[in-house]
């Protein structure tokens, strides 16, 4: 009877212990899972994480970044594609943004080295092409042949870059189109580049002006893009930054692409770059010059949008 009871009271104790493992590994394994969809969400999500390369002393590691969905607090917009490319150069467009004194603004000249991101079909690129040449461009345009290769995506580094524009796009059927315009308007001192979502293939400290125009708020990868854009300007480099303005209802364009000021300072000093110069005199859009945060120009406060 003893050995009976003894028995039954190890096989009770050795059930319960088998019972306590299968607990533990059954809490370890929902542990597990908890936090692997906890990383997948947040990737989907595509919410920023802190970055655990950190600057010192001005030298800003690339950033390692995934396609976002929001980005500090806002959603990211998709691309226009290129088949919207006509709206670029609608009729009306110098009426409705005033256009003519947004480019009189950028402050061009003969002989500095200038990028279009995200240019599209040329509307920009053209009349920046004519502005910043050293010598007017050459009669004998038809020499470009549409044959050629549509973009490079290493402009040469060992090759004079003055007087150039470099117009980067992502989409090789936007690059075609702005072709297609060099040949028309004949232009040549323009260098097509094609991009990727997360590096514009600029080359690093020779570049007076990157113009954004209505194109920031879509970069999937906006960390990576402000990294390799300020490392590409020169010491007095600028970003000329053109976007709608969201504080304003009245400026007919979907929420999704326009951004106050607030939220553009808080994106471009989160990537080590500081306001220079600014003009609210625009009448859908914000203007403002960001360069370096190691730049000799000045720093500037942003003045508040006031609607009249």
């Amino acid at each position: 009877m003893r050995t009976q009871t003894s028995s039954a009271v190890w096989t009770a104790i050795l059930i319960a212990v088998l019972a306590l493992q299968l607990s533990f590994a059954s809490a370890a394994a929902i542990g597990q899972e908890t936090a692997v969809a906890d990383s997948e969400s947040a990737e989907v999500s595509g919410e920023e994480r802190p970055n655990p390369a950190k600057a010192n002393d001005g030298d800003r590691p690339r950033p390692v970044e995934k396609a976002r969905r929001t980005y500090m607090g806002r959603i990211v917009a998709q691309p226009m594609s290129h088949l919207g490319a006509g709206w670029l150069v609608r009729p009306e467009r110098n009426d409705e943004e005033n256009a003519e004194e947004s480019f009189e603004r950028l402050g061009l000249k003969p002989g500095m080295t200038i990028v279009d991101l995200g240019c599209g079909n040329g509307y920009w690129t053209i009349p920046m092409a004519r502005a910043v040449a050293v010598k007017p461009a050459s009669e004998d345009a038809s020499e470009v042949g549409e044959s050629e290769e549509v973009a490079s995506t290493n402009p040469a580094s060992d090759e004079s870059l003055d007087g150039t524009v470099l117009a980067v796009d992502i989409q090789r059927e936007m690059l075609q189109k702005l072709r297609q315009n060099m040949i028309r308007n004949k232009v040549e001192n323009i260098q097509p580049i094609l991009g990727s979502v997360d590096d514009p293939n600029l080359p690093a400290d020779q570049v007076d002006l990157v113009l954004l125009v209505d194109v920031y708020h879509e970069f999937s990868h906006p960390e990576s893009m402000l990294w390799n854009i300020r490392r590409s300007l020169k010491s007095d480099g600028v970003i000329a930054l053109l976007e709608y303005r969201a504080e304003d209802p009245q400026v007919p364009i979907k929420p999704l692409h326009k951004m106050t000021k607030a939220q553009i300072m808080k994106e471009y000093e989160a990537s080590g770059l500081k306001l220079v110069r600014e003009y609210n005199e625009l009448p859908w859009q914000h203007l403002m010059f960001f360069a370096r945060d190691d730049s000799p120009l000045e720093t500037i406060e942003p003045k508040p949008f006031q609607t009249n």
